[in-house]
């Protein structure tokens, strides 16, 4: 299998990670900490605000069953763009959002996409979209943390899921 990868930062990983294992074509997630300053961050150091990580999600996906646009697509319907440093309740600057990618031959679908979604508000975005400069898995305990439980906290509303399950790439 041919595999690619997105890395996605929506707010709090857990709802993130939810909704997008729901998408057709989406063969593998882990939840970690992106683009920060220090090596090996913890959960309890990313909350500082200090060390520039975004709670983010990797996506590893299958492009001949779903594609990079479609992807894109779907996580703006999951996210506020224009909300700084906060999605939902939670708030700082590890709940930004941001577009991460590691190929660079991805960068035309990503500004093609951010360009398409941009048009649709007044406001200038707030979503980071930039190569990946570094990713640290999260603890165990956060990996497919609404798997493990079901009624865990979440930002995203669940129809979302619903949503993600029902929609064909």
């Amino acid at each position: 299998m041919n595999m690619k990868e997105i890395y996605l930062a929506g707010g709090c990983f857990w709802g993130t990670e939810h909704y997008f294992k729901q998408i057709q074509g989406v063969v593998e997630t882990e939840v970690g900490y992106a683009n920060g300053i220090i090596a090996n961050p913890t959960y309890e150091q990313v909350c500082t605000d200090t060390t520039r990580f975004a709670e983010t999600v990797r996506i590893a996906y299958d492009p001949e069953q779903v594609s990079l646009e479609f992807l894109l697509t779907m996580y703006f319907k999951a996210i506020d763009p224009i909300s700084i440093n906060q999605q939902g309740h939670d708030k700082g600057t590890q709940y930004r959002t941001g577009i991460y990618y590691t190929d660079s031959a991805d960068l035309d679908t990503i500004n093609k996409v951010y360009q398409e979604e941009q048009a649709k508000y007044d406001q200038p975005f707030a979503v980071e979209h930039q190569p990946l400069e570094n990713f640290y898995p999260a603890e165990d305990y956060h990996q497919d943390y609404l798997d493990k439980n079901p009624n865990g906290y979440c930002h995203l509303p669940l129809e979302l899921f619903e949503f993600a399950r029902k929609r064909t790439p």
